[in-house]
């Protein structure tokens, strides 16, 4: 592959993740919750079984404090929750609450929607081949923003 056609796929995907990411939260929005595309990101951490500040800052690429302070921001709005931590006293453990259970159901009805427009467009072989594809590339994510 020459070097432009690898640009080219490289400015398709981060286009199709970035518009993927918008319509995404977007659609959790029109369901009526506060959103931000971080809080998608943070929330692909936190389920099922929660995460710690730390957990979360490594997820995300960011300093612990930044995390922090987002985990202040769901906690404020009621997405997440500090649970004592079952294995280590010294920590706390930051769990979605039903509210923040359902900002994700909402995020995952988005996402389908998003997905039949590409289902519309090239039709749901080409889309399931896409994304066999893709997670072949990169199974394990990170599922995160790109700073």
């Amino acid at each position: 592959m020459q070097n432009s056609e690898a640009l080219a796929l490289s400015a398709a995907l981060l286009a199709a993740a970035g518009e993927l990411t918008h319509r995404i939260n977007d659609g959790v929005v029109a369901r009526g919750f506060e959103a931000r595309p971080m809080y998608g990101f943070a929330f692909t951490r936190l389920a099922p079984d929660g995460a710690t500040v730390t957990d979360l800052a490594v997820h995300l690429g960011v300093t612990k404090q930044a995390a922090s302070q987002l985990v202040e921001d769901l906690v404020r709005k009621g997405y997440v929750e500090r649970r004592p931590h079952p294995e280590d006293a010294r920590a706390r453990l930051v769990v979605l609450t039903e509210r923040g259970w359902a900002c994700t159901r909402a995020a995952e009805e988005a996402a389908a929607e998003a997905v039949r427009a590409w289902v519309e467009l090239i039709g749901e072989g080409e889309v399931r081949a896409l994304r066999d594809q893709l997670a072949r590339i990169a199974p394990y994510g990170p599922i995160r923003p790109a700073w």
